[in-house]
């Protein structure tokens, strides 16, 4: 059966007016409500006229700037799904501005209650178009994911009015710490506009994350008070800096949550048809996200959304590219995940989006939810399995082949059915779960300030402590934890593939042991750079400079075994059968072919990678030329053909 056409929707500015349009096919009629300029007081309701399941008004010398909301008309029958109610004030799904953020309150799913007063107004845009250009990010480099209001409250030579905001990520001390740091592209949390969950106010907390969207065009008025202009001026700072920029977007649930949830948008306007329901239970939503509902992405409609609010944003941004929140979610059907389903090929044909970059967080907690490896190509894929082998080799329970393989690219998950290249996004640590300091200060999760009694967040983090918990005070302690912190990151950025950092976890910010500080819109997230390590930022700019210097780090393709890479042991030899099958003796070599791209030749880099706790005398591969030289601290200068490794570090050695 062929796609039904669905002609454009939201609000088109015309020259005589505005045409207002929206999609539903549930919905017995649909209303246009006219706001004051405020967007306090009820001006006009206008009957829209039903085409199809397209609900169509064309408002004669409408102009730019008017303040507008939907009402739907139809049964109300939660047990069969149909939420219609017209007392409700809806947001235009393809709202590209609102007037001001969306605020919880119960009243929003009570039934009858009328909401024009709670609910923030769409605002009639028009479109400006960002300059065209191809996207600066090529996969193999450096990602800096970066929460705006936590980067940037806190930063002292950040004009206070510009704090917290996606222009503050344009000033001038904000991107010199970004080139320091040598970052490709910074992938930005979500900026659209999004709502509390609803057990937050009784506790006093907000959402400072944004994985709660309601509307996916327009921006929220809190992280970008200056609108699509404030978007698309940061963007163009950056580009001009050589730094690209990714969104962080989620389409695979909205904040109207469960059965109990608000009543803001999708839900009112055609609750059977956006989200996805049991086939035999239409009352019953499927909560494959952990948040209540599940967009039904292979819905026409819904993937012509998705479709439009990726294009607005590289339109009239400039956007590079995307990372999707839940991923596997986009690809589902009515029978699972299918990576070759209509909304992830259309969103990869599309003549707009085909050369942008493409992120998966390749899972959700549905059946089958799980699908690391099996987005279509040219989808990067955070790469989880990479994560947690990291952070366990320092904890001393990885075998070293599976060391190996993560190194080259994890090449068991990304390189079946004959592909050639990797597609991982590694990472140490993400928004989601431990800073890398508290990765190293605390062995368990301390969340109690999220009100859920300790309950949220993973349980299994593989993360250690080396006194106390949380202890500060001890110079020996803050030592050792730097230590572990230079040695994951420098096997972090000696990985093949895309390489991920989650900003402040290059100067060793914590979040007092808190691993789901989603709703800590305060001191626990924010970023305190007067207290940032300048040591460990140091390190973290010298691995960026020298991944940046050999090119074989930035290559996606698999290592093929002809003299490209050399795995060898403690006593400078090719590892043996049974060394790989050992378990963790907590020492690995590494030495790579690679352009050296200050002196423009090949050479071979060395890099030793010891967990143990305790010094240890390697033997060097058997030099080409004129031996090796060490280009880190971690070791001391090789003679003979040896080099003494510190305890928990990793040495770095150029060929001569």
């Amino acid at each position: 059966m062929s796609e039904p056409t669905i002609r454009s929707l939201g609000a088109t500015l015309t020259d005589h007016g505005v045409e207002f349009a929206v999609w539903s096919r549930n919905a017995e009629r649909i209303e246009l409500c006219v706001f004051d300029a405020e967007g306090k007081k009820e001006v006009l309701r206008l009957p829209m006229t039903r085409d199809g399941d397209e609900h169509r008004l064309f408002v004669e010398n409408a102009r730019e700037g008017m303040r507008y909301g939907l009402r739907a008309y139809g049964p109300y029958d939660p047990d069969r799904g149909l939420w219609f109610d017209p007392s409700k004030l809806l947001v235009d799904p393809y709202a590209r501005e609102i007037d001001r953020p969306f605020q919880y309150d119960a009243r929003l799913g009570t039934f009858g209650e009328d909401t024009r007063d709670l609910m923030p107004k769409a605002i009639v845009s028009r479109d400006v178009a960002a300059k065209p250009a191809k996207p600066l990010f090529q996969p193999g480099g450096l990602i800096y994911e970066i929460a705006v209001k936590p980067f940037t409250m806190l930063h002292p030579d950040v004009p206070a009015k510009l704090r917290g905001t996606v222009g503050a990520l344009a000033h001038p001390a904000i991107i010199a710490h970004l080139k320091r740091l040598q970052v490709d592209a910074i992938e930005l949390m979500p900026i659209t506009a999004w709502i509390d969950e609803r057990h937050l106010p009784p506790l006093g907390l907000t959402n400072g994350w944004g994985y709660n969207p309601v509307a996916f065009m327009a921006l929220d008025p809190r992280l970008v008070p200056g609108g699509m202009k404030e978007l698309r001026e940061t963007v163009a700072a950056l580009h001009a800096e050589g730094i690209a920029v990714i969104l962080d977007l989620v389409f695979n649930h909205t904040g109207e949550s469960d059965r109990q949830g608000p009543t803001l948008s999708l839900r009112g306007l055609d609750n059977p048809t956006y989200f996805r329901h049991l086939p035999d239970q239409p009352g019953t939503l499927v909560n494959d996200t952990g948040t209540g509902n599940t967009i039904a992405c292979d819905q026409p409609a819904t993937r012509k959304l998705i479709i439009d609010s990726l294009n607005h944003f590289v339109r009239n941004a400039g956007i590079d590219g995307f990372r999707f929140d839940l991923a596997t979610v986009i690809g589902r059907g009515s029978k699972g995940f299918d990576p070759e389903s209509m909304t992830l090929r259309t969103m990869l044909a599309d003549d707009v989006l085909k050369d942008r970059i493409m992120i998966a967080e390749p899972w959700d907690i549905g059946p089958g939810g799980y699908q690391l490896g099996n987005f279509p190509a040219p989808f990067l894929e955070w790469n989880d399995r990479a994560r947690d082998d990291l952070r366990r080799f320092w904890r001393g329970e990885l075998r070293i082949g599976d060391l190996a393989t993560l190194l080259a690219g994890s090449y068991p998950i990304f390189g079946f059915d004959g592909r050639l290249q990797t597609r991982s996004v590694n990472f140490l640590a993400a928004h989601d779960g431990f800073t890398l300091m508290d990765l190293v200060s605390y062995e368990n999760k301390h969340n109690e300030a999220n009100g859920e009694n300790n309950r949220d967040g993973h349980n299994e983090n593989f993360s250690w402590n080396n006194s106390v918990e949380g202890r500060t005070d001890d110079p020996q302690v803050q030592r050792k934890r730097r230590a572990d912190i230079e040695a994951m990151l420098s096997t972090l950025f000696a990985t093949r593939g895309t390489i991920m950092l989650t900003a402040g976890d290059e100067g060793g910010r914590s979040q007092q042991g808190n691993n789901n500080a989603y709703c800590q819109d305060n001191a626990i997230t924010w970023v305190d750079w007067t207290a940032l390590d300048e040591e460990l930022i140091g390190h973290t700019a010298w691995l960026a400079g020298l991944r940046r210097r050999f090119a074989a780090f930035s290559k996606m393709d698999f290592f093929r075994g002809d003299g490209d890479v050399l795995w060898f042991s403690a006593t400078g030899t090719p590892m043996a059968v049974t060394d790989w099958e050992a378990p963790n003796a907590g020492l690995l070599g590494m030495a790579i072919r690679t352009e050296d791209r200050a002196t423009g030749r090949s050479t071979r880099l060395a890099m030793v990678f010891n967990s143990a706790a305790g010094e240890r005398s390697v033997a060097l591969p058997v030099s080409e030329n004129d031996g090796w030289s060490l280009l880190t601290t971690a070791g001391e200068t090789p003679a003979g053909g040896q080099i003494t490794i510190s305890t928990r570090s990793v040495a770095f050695l150029l060929e001569n």
